[in-house]
């Protein structure tokens, strides 16, 4: 990566048509970076040309200036840092624009600004083309079973924290989306490509995609696709080189880099090549070719350019249909719902955090300009009814620039045209956070913008405070908890509601009592209030140990909290994945330490010195021994938390309630139904295979929950419950355990 920082810099100090910024930096401390190439008359009112493009979308007040009218082509490269041909190909692609010699590139840039992303991921890049120098040999070995074929855990394709930058564009969780989409919206291009790698032997994709389409993408983005992957075939045809169109690949989950620009107004691509981390320099393929590093460049070096040549021939239409799309966002949304209602009486704290979405998003938020009443979709029941509204809740209208993203991200159901999806299905954003919410078909006048109460402290506090009381409802409570935890201060929690001081308190409550923390001395006092306030906390200090309902703080139902001792198994045969949400966690949200455990040492460690061990997704394998250890570790009090499949490892495993049928005549039902299913399908035709093939595939549903609100697990979660399911596991309700939800 160090050596195409270099490259790029040595373009931007000797051309005219090349300037560069650097926007961020990764996790590892490693520079992102963008080059804005066109003519140098137009670098030279690059920032009127991109005021000019934000007051066509309605983002910046204003009237468009047709004589700054230029097409804006974004070029993303390599967000897997493993598929290295989309990094690779910026460095030709670069030199052909900044070239003075080359007369297309030259003509094309009269009318058009390139903003090109030379590595989207480049803690992955890095990963993976560190690891193949070291390993690779001087002469190519294109035998895929040859080990600078085998790329070890967790590969390149993931950043630092093993997340998915591809999955990323909406939610930014991570430091490069987060930056990068800064940058985005100061632009909003027209067209966005995202350069990926599939699997080897795949022809190379490109536009148009696959079904399902999302609803509201228009008819022009969908048909303007067309036209690129013409202008592709063209080039391809000349060459010989094999290719494929409209499948696989869909524009329907709004996280991707083609869906979430194509949900922004652009005409957003994923453009695939052969390849992946497997590939290396070359590779013999199934038909006995050898594909090589410089044939995968140069593929995506030619649709670069094509993109590039068919916005610069149609800069005038590209222009004139986003900013009708942004017309029409603002004026006449297409969605069925118009007005997002969620509820003021939501915890402050899931509010706030759903709000830092939307800002990192650009959608507009606000308050009702008079309190009314009107009919709307409940989330909570899925039922439509009368909804009282006031200036205490947070409205979202879909009469606004980001009007298609707003939707695509609040509406309560996603309409899927076909079951062959690419990935997940659900994504609505009330149910991620667990907030009150309504969605109606009547329009509502907002305004923009919503303040949150100042945060006051918590109030009088002296030595003689009995006690603190603080929250358990939102991640900023977990934050909190931790905080105080690493300052070795010991914290009870009510196992059953209680009231104080005329004050009602829900189960889960944290209490944190002078007596448990005599050894701090004043300090104690100090420290708790600091925390408080780093963590803008809801925390009541209280006088007296006596409630006026349920049970005293010296009370056995004010359980004292164990100081977590965690453990994460993870390496080789882990989910990077999995394992790297989990990392995330810890490190980033709650700021809290933990142990990580190679899955194949996990049977020499002493679980002991720990309380909690998670296991992540994975193929690891867990041998009798392990599973005993680890059985009678809970037994001593353990806790263990089976993540997704890893619960698989434990199914009808001694010391392990865990069974996929409550009873042996559930079970002969299930198989007997497996059975006919198999005998219903012996004279099923050919071309129903694959399609037959993901009837029991489950990409991402919203599933609802009944919890048992008097379980510590259930403690802060309400009634219902909706989690996000992404596979077909199912277990029957447990018996001899306790089953929570």
């Amino acid at each position: 990566h160090y050596m195409l920082v270099d490259y790029m810099y040595h373009i931007a100090d000797n051309s005219p048509n090349v300037r560069l910024v650097q926007y961020g930096v990764t996790n590892e401390k490693r520079p992102l970076l963008l080059l804005y190439i066109s003519t140098p008359e137009n670098l030279a009112q690059l920032d009127a040309i991109r005021e000019n493009n934000l007051k066509r979308t309605g983002m910046i007040p204003g009237t468009p200036d047709p004589a700054l009218d230029r097409a804006l082509v974004w070029i993303s490269c390599s967000v897997h840092g493993n598929e290295a041909s989309g990094a690779e190909s910026s460095m030709p692609t670069a030199y052909a624009l900044a070239n003075p010699d080359n007369e297309q590139t030259q003509e094309w840039l009269e009318n058009t600004i390139v903003i090109l992303d030379p590595s989207i991921n480049p803690d992955g890049y890095s990963r993976y083309t560190h690891w193949y120098r070291r390993n690779a040999h001087t002469i190519p070995n294109p035998d895929p079973s040859s080990a600078e074929h085998d790329e070890p855990w967790p590969g390149g394709r993931v950043n630092h924290y093993l997340f998915d930058l591809n999955r990323d564009w909406a939610w930014q969780t991570q430091v490069e989306s987060e930056a990068r989409l800064k940058m985005y919206h100061q632009w909003m291009p027209h067209i966005h490509v995202d350069l990926h790698e599939q699997g080897y032997n795949s022809p190379y994709y490109f536009a148009p995609a696959a079904r399902p389409y999302h609803e509201y993408i228009t008819d022009w983005q969908a048909n303007f696709q067309k036209e690129i992957g013409q202008n592709h075939a063209k080039y391809f045809d000349q060459n010989g080189w094999l290719y494929f169109t409209r499948q696989v690949f869909d524009l329907l989950y709004p996280s991707y880099g083609d869906t979430w620009p194509t949900y922004n107004g652009a005409i957003g691509m994923t453009y695939e090549q052969a390849g992946g981390g497997r590939a290396g320099r070359a590779v013999v393929l199934d038909n006995g070719d050898t594909l090589t590093l410089m044939d995968r460049i140069m593929h995506h070096h030619t649709t670069s350019l094509s993109t590039i040549e068919v916005s610069s021939v149609n800069a005038d239409r590209l222009i004139d249909n986003f900013a009708a799309y942004y017309q029409t966002n603002i004026n006449k949304p297409q969605g069925e719902y118009k007005t997002y209602i969620i509820k003021g009486t939501n915890a402050q704290d899931k509010l706030k955090a759903f709000c830092a979405l939307l800002d990192k998003n650009q959608i507009q938020y606000g308050k009702i300009e008079s309190s009314r009443t009107l009919n709307a979709y409940d989330y909570q029941n899925g039922q439509t009814k009368r909804v009282s509204v006031d200036a205490k809740d947070l409205i979202i209208s879909a009469y606004q620039p980001k009007a298609v993203l707003a939707q695509a991200l609040m509406d309560p159901n996603t309409f899927v045209e076909d079951s062959l999806t690419y990935d997940i299905t659900s994504w609505v954003m009330p149910y991620a956070y667990g907030l009150e919410a309504y969605a109606s078909t009547e329009r509502v006048n907002v305004d923009v913008g919503y303040d949150f109460p100042v945060y006051k402290g918590p109030g009088s506090v002296n030595n003689r405070t009995y006690a603190y009381l603080a929250p358990w409802e939102a991640l900023n409570d977990a934050q909190f908890l931790s905080a105080v935890l690493k300052e070795d201060i010991k914290v009870r929690y009510a196992t059953e509601d209680f009231r104080h001081s005329n004050k009602d308190y829900k189960a889960g409550t944290l209490v944190i009592t002078r007596a448990d923390n005599r050894k701090m001395g004043d300090r104690f006092h100090a420290t708790v209030m600091r925390l408080a306030s780093e963590f803008e906390q809801a925390v009541v200090p209280v006088n007296t140990g006596m409630v006026q309902e349920g049970s005293d703080f010296g009370s056995r139902d004010m359980q004292l909290i164990e100081t977590p001792k965690v453990a994460v198994i993870s390496g080789e045969g882990t989910s990077s994945n999995s394992y790297g949400q989990v990392w995330y966690y810890f490190e980033q949200d709650v700021n809290y330490p933990f142990h990580a455990i190679a899955a194949e040492d996990l049977n020499s460690v002493d679980l002991s010195a720990y309380n909690v061990l998670i296991m992540p997704e994975g193929f690891y394998r867990l041998n009798n021994e392990t599973l005993s250890n680890i059985s009678s570790w809970v037994s001593r009090g353990g806790r263990l938390i089976a993540v997704g499949t890893s619960v698989n490892k434990l199914q009808d495993k001694a010391g392990f309630a865990l069974t996929r049928y409550a009873s042996e005549s559930a079970k002969n039902e299930a198989q007997r139904r497996a059975d006919q299913e198999t005998l219903n399908n012996r004279l099923a035709d050919y071309a129903g295979a694959r399609r037959r093939s993901v009837s029991n595939y489950n990409p991402g549903s919203i599933v609802q929950l009944e919890l048992d609100e008097t379980h510590p697990l259930a403690f802060g979660l309400y009634e219902p419950y909706f989690s996000l399911k992404t596979n077909s596991l199912i277990f029957e309700p447990l018996k001899n355990a306790w089953n929570v939800g």
